[in-house]
């Protein structure tokens, strides 16, 4: 249970972090809550969805297949999130300059990320032909949905749950830092071959490998700096760059 604290006059609230500081739980969570309800309103327009999406199948189920009742209950999450953080004494972290600042913040890391990426490897365009050939509507939907979901899967499931194993292993400080760099280095890795597996997953090259592999590792960097929002921003903002807006 929370323990209450007496408040202390100039003081930070949760959810009011700058650049020093890493974001909490309950900040990630408000601050991504736009890109999850605009991908899940938009994806039920399309016949794909992103990979790592576990959850558009099962409201789809669940509503029937009905496009008005999947709206309602995306929307009704949405709303159930929004209310759950106010009660909690979190609605501050809904404020529209911490959208704003995020969104800033995601965009600079963005075009670090491509810059990294294209300094390793060369420049590269890696949007799939699949979003040429259908608008610029599904480059926005997909980004979003990649934002999101690819960020849990490989920065909050796959690398936090290495670096769980690693702290429970207990090793000694630098053996702790270079276990995790390593593991980084395999997370990231991960990433940027999950775009070559499926049916409609890219033809595999080295160099668009390693130049994924290059973006992941700095959006585990962010995530592991920053927090889950800014690497979801980040993510969604550089898909945006590269599918829609180049």
């Amino acid at each position: 249970m929370a323990k209450a604290a007496a408040t202390v006059p100039g003081a930070k609230k949760a959810g009011d972090e700058g650049l020093a500081s890493r974001t909490d739980p309950w900040t990630d969570l408000a601050l991504t809550l736009p890109i999850f309800v605009v991908y899940h309103l938009g994806v039920a327009l399309l016949p794909i969805r992103n990979a790592a999406d576990p959850v558009t199948a099962e409201l789809k189920a669940l509503a029937n297949h009905s496009l008005a009742t999947y709206a309602g209950l995306t929307l009704a999450i949405g709303a159930a999130l929004v209310g759950g953080l106010a009660v909690l004494g979190r609605g501050h972290a809904l404020r529209a300059s911490r959208f704003a600042l995020v969104a800033v913040e995601g965009s600079l890391y963005a075009a670090l990320m491509r810059f990294a990426g294209s300094y390793v490897v060369g420049s590269l365009r890696l949007a799939k032909d699949l979003v040429d050939t259908r608008g610029p509507f599904t480059g926005v939907v997909m980004s979003l949905g990649a934002g999101f979901y690819e960020e849990v899967a490989f920065r909050v499931g796959l690398f936090g749950l290495g670096v769980l194993a690693i702290r429970a292993m207990k090793p000694p400080g630098a053996g702790r830092l270079g276990l995790t760099v390593v593991w980084a280095l395999v997370e990231s890795s991960c990433f940027s071959g999950w775009h070559y597996v499926g049916s409609m997953g890219d033809p595999f090259d080295l160099k668009s490998f390693v130049f994924r592999a290059v973006c992941g590792l700095v959006l585990t960097a962010i995530f592991a700096l920053r927090g889950f929002a800014p690497a979801v921003w980040t993510h969604a903002l550089y898909d945006l760059w590269v599918m829609v807006l180049s």
